[in-house]
Order: structure tokens, then sequence, then C-alpha cells
């Protein structure tokens, strides 16, 4: 069995652009998993406050699953994960159900995109009960925020379709009774194609340090955890050209509920060291039961030179019981 994370045959792409009309919806191909998946992260120059969105179409199981989540210090997971709100309509990524309402708009191909999300939401004191009834204290959650394209532009996989962007992120966010006014960085990502969460595992990473090098990368692995001759990602110092990467792994250190304690990942040669911050978690369920346990974390890393930096890390875990 090939793992979906594999290169697949896209045809020859000649270098890492994005095509600006890959920033639009794609026409799904009949397979039962295929799905389009749209991801924005973001997290402030302290790491004190954290999120990420998620819009993932599911045109052939008749789903959306749109995650919110905000993190933080001195501050419950507040969280918000519908995986039975309706399709948006054709061409567009308006999303509505009873938990929540989302709006995902391409302002400026490439440059800038917008998120507009309003969800009732919970606040769970630990991140573990994501995986269980998230039972917790409703709270209000909205995000008004743009990710804009730091430096000349992303990433687009050579042979997969999918492509990652390193975003400077701006807006309002209100959660609960409070109102704040963000500036920081982030990350987005956009990906079309086959993706069965309950087959695969690997480990995702984008981040940045603090003298503004921007990396990412993403390294699949088999079921055992055994890592595969094959990862993809790039190093972007300040005021440089991106640098594709073609190695990848991580070790990490995980509790009993797969959370990581610590970890050391390597990207292509770079090497850091990394603490988790705050984790916010998502379980996920296949119509015929499957389970996969996904942790996300807000998380600071640190460099052999003295350089550290914040970025988000997850791991796919399907449960093999």
């Amino acid at each position: 069995m090939v793992h979906p994370l594999l290169p697949c045959d896209t045809g020859a792409m000649s270098n890492h652009s994005i095509d600006p009309a890959d920033e639009a919806r794609h026409e799904p191909t009949e397979e039962r998993f295929w799905s389009e998946s749209y991801y924005f992260d973001f997290f402030n120059e302290e790491g004190s406050l954290g999120g990420y969105v998620r819009c993932g179409l599911y045109p052939n199981l008749g789903v959306t699953w749109q995650w919110a989540c905000l993190v933080g210090s001195r501050r419950p997971l507040v969280t918000a994960i519908d995986h039975q709100a309706p399709l948006p309509p054709a061409g567009s990524l308006e999303v509505r159900s009873q938990k929540l309402e989302a709006d995902h708009e391409c302002r400026s191909p490439n440059r800038r995109f917008g998120v507009l999300v309003e969800a009732s939401a919970v606040a769970l004191d630990d991140p573990v009960q994501a995986y269980g009834p998230m039972e917790g204290e409703a709270t209000p959650l909205s995000f008004d925020l743009e990710w804009e394209t730091e430096g000349p532009g992303g990433y687009r996989f050579r042979d997969m379709t999918r492509y990652e962007i390193s975003c400077r992120v701006h807006g309002r966010i209100r959660v609960g009774d409070e109102h704040i006014e963000f500036a920081g960085h982030g990350q987005r990502d956009h990906s079309w194609g086959v993706r069965n969460w309950w087959t695969m595992a690997y480990c995702w990473n984008a981040g940045r340090l603090e003298d503004g090098t921007r990396f990412h990368s993403v390294a699949p692995r088999t079921l055992d955890g055994q890592d595969l001759p094959w990862a993809a990602g790039y190093v972007q110092a300040p005021g440089e050209a991106l640098v594709p990467i073609h190695s990848s792994r991580a070790r990490e250190e995980i509790d009993a509920n797969g959370f990581p304690i610590k970890a050391r990942i390597e990207v292509g040669d770079l090497r850091l060291d990394l603490s988790p911050l705050y984790i916010a978690p998502v379980l996920m369920v296949d119509p015929d039961g499957r389970v996969a346990k996904f942790p996300r974390c807000l998380a600071r890393f640190s460099h052999a030179d003295g350089r550290r930096g914040l970025g988000w890390i997850e791991w796919n875990q399907p449960q093999q019981h």
C-alpha cells in the first residue's frame, strides 16, 4: 500500500512556485476519502497566545470538518470541532452549522487570505478532554484574521497537490467577553487529494526563529513509527530565497495520551529542540469506527547557536487497537 503522503503523479512541475488558480477549490475524484484542506495557524511574538483554523471538505462523505481553537498563557484550551458541518456551496468556503459559522476568503492570490469564524466553543481545563465528550464551559469564540504572505512567496510540493505559505497574521479575536487585537506570525497550507487519516502516520511542523528564519517540514512514517525515505519542506533565511529540504525527522518523547513532552526535529540541516507550550488536540473517528489521535501544539524551538523561535507541530497517531 502506498503511503498517502508519498509523492503521487501530478505531472512534471518545474519549480516550487504556486499557481494562483490553486487557491480556489478543486474538482474531487471519486475516492471515498478525497478531501480538500485549508489550514491556518498563528502565534504572537511572546508565545503567550496562538491558535488555528482548519476547513476540511469531504465531498464524497457529504461533510465539512471545521475546527477552530485558541490557546495561551493562563487560559484554558478553547476549541470548536464540528465533523458534521454541511458542505459549502460550489466555489465557496462558507461553512454554516448549528455550532459555528466560518468563511475563508482568498483576498489576493498567494498574498492575502482572510478567515472569519463565529463558534460556540468549549473551554477545556485539560486538553485530553478533547479526546472524550468535550464537556467544558460554553465559550463564544470568534476570529477576524488575515494571513499575509511573509517573504517572496510560498512552497509548492513538487510531486503533490499541496502548498505551504509562511505568513504574518493580524486581526481581531474575541473569546468570551475578552477582545484581543492580534498581530503575530503563522502558517497556512492548502492540499487536495486522498487523505486517509487512519492509515498514515506523520509529523508536520512550521515555525519562525527570532532572526526571521522560517522553516517547515512534513515527514511520513509507517504505522509502527518507522521513518519513510521521503520528506519535504523548506528553510527560508530572512531576505533570502526559500531553500527546499529533502530530509526531515522528529524524535519525540510522549506521555500516556500521546502528547509530546519534548522532541528534537531535523528540517534539512536545521536541528531544533522543542518544548511544547500549549496542546490543542483533535480526535478523528472514521465512519467505520477507526480512531486517530491528532495532538497539535504550539511549541518553543531552540537551536544550538542560541536562536529561539515559535511554531506549531503536529503528529497524526492512528490507533492500532
